[in-house]
């Protein structure tokens, strides 16, 4: 089932140094899996019995015997020794660099504190080249460390040592789950009680279940109040690893005691697990009195824990593998698969996926077939950001989550259902003010323009393609002007939108249609002879332009014959004085003023010649 927070040991390709790294999950392999681990002392003795040397051997090896017809899935390299750090070694003459070291320190009184190391790498590739066989280690070189530090050889705690742990796939075995937990620890005469308790497991069927460690510089001869216990029971592996000194310089795969300073132990705990356990809890302590009443206790260094569990369980995992945004639009559509991969069994149909960001549930999806060990699903979905998450967020996607971050089947590992993307959306753009565009009143502030005039002030090299709206809603519903080289504007000021296309979104361009009064061409002549041609005083662009003109019209003598305005035309009529009014004048020249009214223009004068 589903949980979210298990303390996980992030590695990175560069070395890096810790103090007292816990021991928590380092791989999980599901399958039909067991290990294998060899390796060797680098001490001469036993340091606990004898201060005869202070130095380490340049080299040591072992035999890697796998069973026939295996095939190598995993190989990680461990070495530890007194001192801070050697992260470059060789194993059979190649070169390796630890990916990662830890470290712990231990108050050895008036030795002063005293620093050990443990590093680890990845060595699949040379063991699957170089197979069953003797592996040698070599180039741990620690000696300017105990020569500079004597509390080292004082305190009879120089050592080196290292070891090969092999994972393998044997078609023999039944369906198992292996979990290798890597970290660094300490108990001794300061912290004489360590509990460690590895999560993650889960136990099906606990026949032939068994449980290893690494530790580093457990002496044969310091056995005073040290056990290791599992799930409150005391383990032993008689006659060589004895209920009250587990940790004495052995290694179970060998049946060898001369492993000085280091174990590589492995232990059946079939009878201390219980189908259904998910963690297993470990005890260890050191520290007693002699026969002669002194205090006295093992430093024991724990490396590493490895568990082998029967398990037939699927392993639900989630990637997304893309996804798609619209421009303006909150709507997010998510191209994902989910995997069963590292599994014993198929994952079940409508095993439910659940979509969240920032811990609240967004959308909800389900798978839709059995997914096969090792097999995958892809599916996407589409569902609206609401408006009250910012337009930049972390996507979280779980599998085998019913939306409250609970569970519904149990996998061979229960923390890695989720991932998380970070999702740009792309919001409505800002809108970037041109200039106005103006034209000429054609009468009652409307006239034509061409809109694409306004592309001028644009870089349009940096986009794809245009579109002009009248408004803002326009854009939203994808509603564009047809005909922009010739658009009649019916009212101005009017806004202008420009839609311009990128890659991804588009921007907008605002700008203004404005009209202004201009100069108004005036006619030398008309007929006014009801022919419906030319038959009155038709100066373009004055009338429904410049509303509040006035047209005064004399004749030869002088006389003021017409007043005219916006809504009255001159036809050759008469309409001043009192006897002519609604005459018609006789063939002639006659002379105008013209009162724009408007301040960019002075009164126009001329004349004008009446024909029938």
């Amino acid at each position: 089932m589903y949980r979210t927070i298990i303390a996980l040991i992030l590695f990175t390709l560069s070395t890096q140094f810790t103090i007292a790294q816990d021991i928590t999950l380092f791989q999980q392999f599901n399958g039909r899996y067991d290990y294998i681990a060899i390796g060797n002392t680098l001490n001469q003795a036993e340091n606990n019995l004898s201060q005869s040397f202070c130095s380490i051997l340049p080299s040591s090896q072992a035999s890697l015997n796998l069973p026939m017809d295996s095939n190598i899935i995993s190989a990680y390299l461990f070495w530890s020794g007194s001192g801070p750090e050697d992260t470059e070694v060789s194993l059979n003459s190649q070169t390796i660099i630890a990916e990662d070291t830890y470290n712990v320190t231990y108050n050895a009184g008036s030795d002063g504190l005293l620093t050990y190391f443990a590093s680890y790498a990845d060595v699949t590739n040379l063991v699957i080249t170089h197979g069953n066989g003797d592996y040698l280690f070599a180039d741990l070189d620690i000696s300017e460390v105990l020569t500079s530090t004597a509390g080292y050889c004082n305190n009879r705690t120089n050592y080196a040592g290292w070891s090969l742990y092999v994972i393998y796939e044997d078609s023999t075995l039944p369906l198992n789950q292996v979990n290798l937990f890597l970290g660094l620890e300490i108990i001794n005469g300061d912290v004489q009680n360590k509990t460690i308790v590895l999560e993650n497991v889960n136990v099906l069927d606990n026949e032939n279940a068994k449980i290893g460690f690494l530790a580093w510089e457990g002496d044969n001869a310091l056995n005073f109040g040290e056990s290791l216990s599992i799930n409150g029971n005391v383990l032993s592996n008689p006659p060589l690893n004895l209920a009250n000194n587990a940790f004495n310089g052995t290694n179970t795969f060998t049946n060898a005691t001369d492993f000085y300073n280091a174990d590589l132990d492995v232990y059946n705990i079939e009878n201390n697990i219980a189908i259904g356990d998910t963690e297993v809890t470990i005890n260890l302590t050191t520290g007693g009195l002699d026969n002669s009443g002194n205090f006295r206790a093992d430093l024991i260094i724990i490396n590493n824990i490895i568990t082998v569990l029967n398990s037939q369980l699927p392993d639900a995992t989630i990637q997304l593998n893309n996804y798609q945004v619209t421009c303006a639009n909150r709507m997010v559509t998510v191209n994902y698969s989910v995997f069963n991969n590292n599994s014993t069994a198929n994952l079940p149909p409508n095993t439910p996926i659940a979509f969240f960001i920032d811990g609240i549930l967004v959308a909800q999806n389900q798978t839709i077939s059995e997914i096969i060990i090792g097999g995958a699903e892809t599916n996407q979905i589409s569902f609206l950001v609401p408006d009250t998450f910012l337009d930049n967020f972390i996507l979280e996607i779980a599998v085998d989550n019913d939306g409250t971050y609970n569970g519904v089947i149990t996998e061979t590992n229960e923390v890695n259902n989720d991932t998380f993307e970070a999702i740009q959306l792309l919001p409505f753009p800002q809108t970037t003010q041109l200039n106005p565009l103006l034209a000429c009143d054609e009468g009652y502030n409307k006239s034509h323009f061409d809109l694409t005039q306004a592309l001028n002030q644009i870089d349009t090299t940096s986009y794809q393609d245009f579109n002009f709206h009248e408004t803002l809603e326009d854009i939203s519903t994808n509603t564009s002007i047809l005909n922009p080289n010739n658009y009649f504007s019916n009212s101005t000021p009017q806004s202008i939108y420009i839609t311009a296309t990128t890659d991804v979104c588009f921007d907008i361009f605002k700008f203004d249609l404005l009209t202004e009064h201009c100069p108004p061409f005036i006619p030398q002549g008309f007929s006014p002879n009801h022919d419906t041609t030319n038959d009155y005083f038709n100066i373009q662009g004055l009338y429904n332009i410049f509303e509040n003109h006035q047209l005064l019209i004399y004749n030869r003598y002088g006389t003021l014959i017409f007043k005219g305005d916006d809504n009255t035309k001159w036809f050759g009529q008469i309409n001043q004085g009192l006897n002519n009014q609604g005459k018609i004048v006789p063939v002639g020249t006659y002379f105008y003023v013209l009162h724009l009214n408007d301040p960019k223009y002075i009164s126009k004068t001329g004349w004008v010649y009446v024909n029938y």
